[in-house]
């Protein structure tokens, strides 16, 4: 059976939980390969609201088995913190799978995290000071806290010792702040074992040994396609990969037994943090899509930068992911404009860009060139056909389909799980039914 991968197609915040929420009825297995709790979904079911920062979507539904990878750090705070919310609202946690691969995110990386953005002043790179950065840093220069090391008291005693030895100095002689102890943070580390233990099993196994029981996998990804370490604007990007490529990696499963990759746009365009942005707008136009599309992080509760939808950052996501399935999100936001603009390419310095320009200069330089679609002012939130649509959103759909290289299986016109048209069913292709 297939594993299907769902990410963001843009800088995040495209709406991945409610996508995922959707399919995660029919799946039954749904898997977090990436990131910490610096990415937040919102999955609205009834009329109740959740905000997700470290679980996977799949938590809210019944059927499914969530799973925290391999490829994820995680704050042990805040995921018992996440679930006990959960459970006092009458969310099942009990299926959650923890690997015991994963990283964890400790006291020093959040103060590292902090004082290092203020120390660089106008260069800081937007970070949610939660520790993800230095926590990743740690992992790849093989200094990290994993998972499965709070059930070896001696083993987190001697990392623990081993990777404050330097950061204390930095601390201390460098920022000018109180040395970390050892023994607080082991001490604090050790209490969270037995509350996570239950949880923690051999997740690459699982999912594999899943897959060959013809059971279906989703792997669902933080942030976008444009913050990932590799492939996005970089420095202004996440320390993990959102990428198609970042979930194989991040959970164990191999890239052979992915058989769709669903990536979720917006039908303008958003972003948080510094950082180049070409259709961004600082006039009514923008604020009108940060009011009306509720664009503040559920995360950070930052306002979100906004701006038109840029086809050339959509056609890139397509290409770097493999992307077989586009579900377009917020379309309802778009209704009331007379005319609703497209970037279709860029002007650096006189030469138009179809692609993404090859270097950061050129990228940061670069100014939307512009298609002016006719808008409409029906509301499409009650819409469930494509036909129901008004002729000019469906004119502006196909567009979007036609420069961004995938097609538009899926379009979501409002926050409810009910409130999408639904194009291609992707689960039932994947398959076979």
């Amino acid at each position: 059976m297939p594993a299907l991968v769902l990410l963001g197609a843009q800088w995040g915040d495209e709406g991945k939980g409610k996508a995922t929420d959707l399919l995660g009825g029919s799946v039954d297995y749904v898997v977090r390969y990436q990131g910490g709790n610096n990415a937040g979904h919102t999955v609205v079911v009834g009329d109740q609201k959740y905000a997700l920062h470290l679980l996977p979507s799949g938590i809210l539904s019944p059927g499914c088995v969530p799973v925290i990878g391999n490829g994820v750090v995680i704050d042990p705070a805040v995921l018992l913190s996440e679930l006990s919310g959960l459970q006092d609202r009458g969310v099942d946690t009990s299926k959650l799978l923890i690997s015991g691969n994963a990283h964890l995110i400790t006291p020093y990386h959040q103060t590292i995290d902090k004082v290092t953005e203020r120390f660089l002043g106008k260069r800081k790179i937007g970070t949610t000071g939660r520790g993800i950065g230095p926590a990743y840093a740690d992992k790849i220069n093989r200094v990290g806290i994993r998972v499965q090391d709070l059930f070896d008291e001696s083993i987190l005693q001697q990392k623990v010792d081993a990777a404050l030895q330097d950061k204390n100095q930095i601390l201390v002689k460098i920022f000018n702040r109180r040395a970390i102890s050892t023994a607080q943070v082991v001490e604090e580390y050790l209490g969270y074992a037995e509350q996570i233990k239950g949880y923690v099993a051999d997740t690459a196994l699982v999912l594999n040994n899943a897959l060959d029981e013809g059971k279906v996998v989703l792997m669902e990804g933080g942030q976008g396609t444009l913050l990932d370490v590799d492939h996005g604007t970089y420095p202004f990007v996440t320390s993990s990969n959102p990428t198609s490529g970042g979930a194989c990696t991040g959970s164990g499963v191999g890239p052979t037994r992915i058989t769709r990759v669903i990536g979720i746009l917006k039908a303008y365009t958003t972003r948080v943090g510094s950082g180049p942005f070409p259709t961004e707008l600082f006039d009514e136009d923008g604020e009108r899509l940060r009011t009306v599309g509720h664009e503040f992080g559920v995360t950070t509760g930052r306002n979100r930068r906004c701006g038109w939808f840029d086809a050339v950052i959509a056609r890139y996501a397509s290409r770097v992911n493999g992307i077989t399935d586009i579900f377009l999100t917020k379309l309802d936001v778009l209704s009331s404009l007379e005319e609703v603009p497209i970037c279709v390419a860029y002007d650096v310095d006189g030469q138009r860009f179809d692609e993404m320009p090859p270097t950061q200069t050129g990228f940061h330089h670069s100014k939307p060139v512009y298609e002016m679609l006719p808008g409409w002012f029906e509301d499409i939130s009650g819409c469930r056909t494509f036909e129901e649509l008004p002729p000019n959103a469906q004119a502006y759909v196909r567009r979007l389909e036609e420069l961004s290289g995938a097609r538009i299986s899926s379009i979501g016109v409002g926050p409810g799980r009910d409130q999408t048209i639904v194009l291609h069913d992707v689960l039932d292709e994947a398959v076979g039914r």
